[in-house]
């Protein structure tokens, strides 16, 4: 069953929106886009570390990070294909509970091992008024979110297999990250981990 949890303001949480089965139905779609748009870590701007995630994308817009920045672009940075349509299943979703035009960006980060987020806000977009809707795929992960200053009051939560997190309005430019993963928690990922995957319109409504 469901069930739906007000966090915060701006900040909703479903428990299991997706089940066992959709939960594999889902992967396995992810899977078979990603033999198109393979993984690959990206590096900070300016000092070009490598991020703890590896990294790929789903629709007509990616986020990409390396040495000259963070944006949005039409292509994979290795492969310089344009990136795969984002799965039907989340698309369904983010139409069910988005209340915004369609999303143009799945971001997809997979996290294993020490693998983890800081601190950030998603503010490369110009469509602010949509919200951005993540879902977790695989191992349990320990979730932080705040407000809108960096070193602002903050509360963390796990997130599990099939859980979805919105968050929009006042929470849109919330400080949010993941602080750890529990691995091995869950075999639904082949080899481990966990695969998050957000959704976010970029574009501003015509």
């Amino acid at each position: 069953m469901v069930t739906k949890v007000a966090i915060a303001p701006g900040v909703i949480l479903w428990r299991e929106y997706f089940s066992k089965l959709a939960q594999q139905t889902l992967l396995n779609d992810v899977l078979a886009r990603l033999e198109e748009a393979p993984l690959y870590r990206p590096v900070m701007p300016g000092s070009g570390n490598p991020f703890s995630v590896e990294e790929s994308n789903f629709g007509s817009l990616g986020w990409v990070s390396d040495k000259d920045g963070y944006r949005y672009q039409p292509a994979h940075p290795v492969t310089a294909k344009v990136w795969p349509a984002i799965p039907l299943m989340l698309m369904e979703l983010w139409r069910e509970i988005a209340n915004a035009p369609d999303a143009e960006c799945c971001l997809v980060n997979l996290y294993r091992g020490p693998a983890r987020m800081g601190l950030h806000q998603d503010k490369d977009e110009k469509a602010m008024s949509a919200p951005v809707v993540s879902v977790s795929l695989g191992d349990e992960a320990l979730f932080r979110i705040g407000g809108t200053m960096r070193r602002g009051e903050t509360q963390s939560f796990n997130l599990s297999s099939g859980d979805v997190v919105m968050f929009g309005g006042p929470a849109r430019l919330a400080y949010h990250g993941i602080d750890r993963i529990r691995p091995g928690s869950s075999s639904l990922i082949p080899g481990g981990g966990r695969i998050n995957l957000t959704l976010r319109r970029v574009s501003p409504e015509a």
